[in-house]
């Protein structure tokens, strides 16, 4: 088909799906059963979402494989084998793969297709869907399953066009692999990608160079190979163990005492860190009830991982630039193996960015308070523009040709995180306003894509032609997400969540604190036939 006749032919669709990670797929599989036709759009080579991108040394997802993954399906459950406590990339790209194939899901998603713009049209009611190679889909749905880190942020630092050796981000990683074995090597950035994958460059490399602006909490994974009789265990009541699981704040079962820290002597409250300690992961910060509440419960959680800092890294110098400066659980905790020890190898240097940034980029290396660091190679470890970041990549405009960037330009709001006001039938999922980041991204996942399953389904019973969401009703979801984070420490330190990682971004939650509440909520509003929302008929 000539360019031309391609961009005159519009596909007609049920639905639209921007986005083929564990979002789109599921959407893909839930509505066709529903009986709707269904296409998602992918910018990727195939499925995946983040684990097809981040590619990484060291990548892997930061809560129990047994746990990060669907529920939908008993089968799917007890036929998969995930081989260790947190799965690498590589494992949950084949998960991905594997669902897509048992499911057959491929033949409804085009890959390598970026979506560009999406146009409400008032007199039609149905979207206009613009593809980045000129092909046009006409939907009377979009669900936009983007992503919440899937726009990578690469800071404009002066000069990179002129480094003469590779540089690279961590959630644009090339698909071969990357051999760092006798060069010098800068990474820029301790958050989660780079406290995953400094720890393997360090035992490449002749020289790596730590570039950090802020330190962050990092806790062991102690991550291990999971023996056959413990998965059997949880397969036996698989069910029971999900379901209990979404009684848990954040949507993961974890240890806790349920207390407060200071209902337990300083010995006793030792001796319930060191053993959250050894057992790693997440949830060190849900170990006691008011660690995310009151600042000065928090403290003692920053005073015993200062005191593990100190016995860990050898160098004090080093030690003190590694502490944080923040309350921890502020910024997201990030889980790694062997992040502080690799500080005490001979060929690792830590340099603070956080007062004297760096200048530039040389032909040779990157410049701090006037000193060039001369590598070879540079992995920027920069973050995304979360949560909003990817939608708003798009042109998307509503009702009289609302730009969704214009309505977000003081900071973005979903009623409930599902869908943005004057957007009719655009809905977002784990967008703005939603758990999001702060679960367990997969069961908020197939929460809303039941949720929005469901709500088509009795659009489609009761005849009903548009969904939208009311402003008032948007705007009060907004001023409740913002007041139960300032009752919190998440809005005490600049962090992704609040978009301070994006210079000009505004300053705003992007997810709401409370699971179960929210599931919750979320039922209730069903039940009292969608309160919230605004229905046109057929």
């Amino acid at each position: 088909m000539s360019p031309a006749a391609q961009a005159s032919a519009v596909r007609e669709l049920d639905v639209a799906i921007v986005g083929a990670g564990f979002a789109g797929l599921y959407l893909v599989y839930l509505l066709r059963q529903r009986g709707f036709k269904v296409r998602a759009y992918e910018a990727g080579g195939d499925v995946g979402g983040t684990w097809y991108w981040n590619r990484y040394p060291g990548c892997r997802v930061d809560i129990v494989s047994m746990e990060y993954s669907y529920e939908f399906s008993e089968e799917l459950q007890q036929e998969w084998q995930w081989s260790e406590k947190y799965a690498t990339q590589p494992e949950l790209l084949r998960y991905a793969q594997h669902v897509a194939e048992r499911f057959d899901l491929r033949r409804d998603i085009q890959f390598n297709t970026r979506i560009s713009s999406a146009t409400f049209n008032d007199a039609s009611g149905r979207w206009l869907v613009a593809t980045d190679s000129g092909e046009q889909v006409s939907a009377q749905f979009v669900i936009l399953a983007t992503g919440i880190l899937s726009a990578p942020n690469l800071p404009p630092f002066d000069g990179l066009e002129s480094f003469t050796g590779d540089f690279y981000h961590t959630g644009q990683w090339p698909h071969e692999p990357v051999d760092f074995s006798g060069q010098r090597v800068a990474v820029v950035g301790t958050g989660s990608s780079g406290s995953q994958s400094l720890p393997l460059i360090a035992a490449q490399a002749e020289q790596l160079t730590v570039f950090q602006r802020t330190a962050n909490y990092v806790i062991p994974a102690y991550n291990e190979t999971l023996q056959p009789e413990a998965v059997a265990a949880i397969k036996r009541d698989y069910p029971q163990r999900r379901q209990a699981s979404k009684l848990f704040p954040f949507a993961f079962s974890f240890e806790t005492t349920g207390k407060s820290v200071f209902e337990f002597t300083p010995e006793q409250r030792e001796q319930i860190y060191e053993a959250a300690w050894a057992r790693g992961g997440l949830m060190f910060m849900g170990v006691f009830s008011d660690l995310l509440l009151d600042p000065a419960a928090n403290a003692t959680a920053q005073a015993f991982f200062r005191r593990k800092l100190d016995s860990i890294v050898s160098n004090p110098l080093t030690a003190e630039m590694l502490t944080p400066d923040f309350a921890l659980g502020c910024k997201r905790l990030v889980v790694g193996t062997d992040f502080y020890e690799t500080f005490n190898r001979p060929n690792v240097e830590l340099v603070s960015i956080k007062h004297t940034p760096i200048e530039r980029i040389t032909p040779d290396g990157l410049v701090v308070a006037g000193k060039e660091y001369k590598v070879d190679a540079i992995v920027f470890a920069t973050g995304f523009d979360a949560n909003s970041g990817p939608i708003l990549r798009m042109d998307i405009r509503g009702r009289n040709g609302l730009a969704l960037r214009d309505k977000w330009s003081g900071g973005a709001s979903c009623y409930l995180g599902l869908m943005p006001a004057g957007f009719p039938n655009l809905f977002t999922i784990t967008g703005p306003g939603s758990p999001s980041a702060l679960s367990n991204v997969l069961k908020s996942i197939e929460q809303h894509v039941d949720y929005i399953a469901d709500c088509l389904d009795s659009m489609r019973s009761n005849g009903q032609r548009l969904i939208e969401a009311d402003e008032q009703a948007e705007q009060a979801w907004a001023l409740h997400v913002d007041a139960i984070a300032a009752q919190t420490v998440f809005k005490s330190c600049n962090s992704w969540y609040l978009g301070s990682n994006i210079p000009g971004k505004p300053r705003v939650i992007s997810a709401y604190i409370g699971w179960p509440e929210y599931a919750e909520e979320l039922a209730q509003i069903a039940a009292d036939d969608y309160r919230g929302f605004r229905f046109t008929a057929a």
